[in-house]
């Protein structure tokens, strides 16, 4: 990750800490696309939601992804392909 970019995700994630409080009670679990530059955001129900709404709106524009009321957008777990002990 460059320093712009480090930069500006930086500015966008002040920004949903700023924003995440008001938004929690109502919207918990989904998706927030912050556009870091204007401050603009965007809400959906997954991440695929929230960027169609934020590319619509600001076509040229990068976006960060945050999930209100959660550290994390995705969780990652390492499965194990073998089978289970019965």
């Amino acid at each position: 990750m460059s320093k712009k970019e480090l930069q500006k995700f930086r500015k966008a994630s002040k920004l949903f800490r700023r924003v995440e409080r008001r938004l929690l009670a109502r919207h918990k679990g989904q998706v927030i696309a912050v556009e870091p530059d204007s401050g603009r955001y965007f809400l959906g129900n997954d991440v695929l939601d929230a960027a169609r709404q934020a590319m619509k709106a600001l076509p040229d524009k990068v976006f960060d992804f945050f999930r209100i009321g959660y550290p994390a957008v995705h969780k990652l777990r390492r499965r194990s392909h073998a089978p289970r002990p019965r």
